[in-house]
């Protein structure tokens, strides 16, 4: 059964069903994104909401500095939009940050992980499950932390960030 979980991945299957590969442009996409280049900006249909997942999956370059995610209040660079999230991956410190930074102000930084989840030139997929109360973080099926909201409308959380030195393989 392992098997076919990892088969299914092939094509990205959105909430309401449709599938979406790179053939072929989704339709009723819940969550679209044009072209997986990095740095990356795409939307996120309809916004957060609980229960809603963005998933990332790609591969480590081999020499890497830092990659970040993040999810963000629409995608304005003056003035910024407002961060709901942002994981930033260190790998000469072996960390995974975590903040926001709301009307131009940064939040309390969160750095606490069991363990360090990613591995130059190797393939990860990060999950950002979408709670009430909080983000739950997954890595590679692991569950790694809580980040708790900060941003009170969740539907404002629209858009989806992503550079550093990564490659991006899936997303969805």
């Amino acid at each position: 059964m392992a098997g076919s979980v990892a088969d299914s991945d092939a094509v990205v299957k959105l909430d309401d069903g449709h599938l979406n590969n790179s053939l072929s442009s989704p339709v009723q996409a819940d969550v679209y994104f044009p072209r997986l280049i990095v740095p990356f900006c795409g939307h996120i249909k309809g916004g957060m909401r609980p229960g809603k997942k963005v998933l990332v999956m790609g591969i480590v370059d081999l020499n890497p500095e830092s990659f970040a995610i993040s999810l963000t209040c629409g995608d304005s660079e003056d003035p910024p939009a407002d961060v709901a999230i942002e994981l930033k991956a260190v790998f000469t410190d072996r960390q995974l940050l975590r903040n926001s930074c709301i009307s131009g102000e940064r939040g309390e930084e969160q750095s606490a992980i069991p363990y360090f989840p990613f591995i130059p030139d190797q393939p990860f997929r990060v999950e950002i499950l979408c709670e009430h109360p909080r983000f739950r973080v997954f890595v590679d099926g692991h569950q790694l932390f809580d980040f708790y909201h900060r941003i009170p409308t969740l539907s404002a959380i629209d858009t989806i960030k992503i550079n550093g030195d990564l490659q991006i393989t899936k997303l969805g």
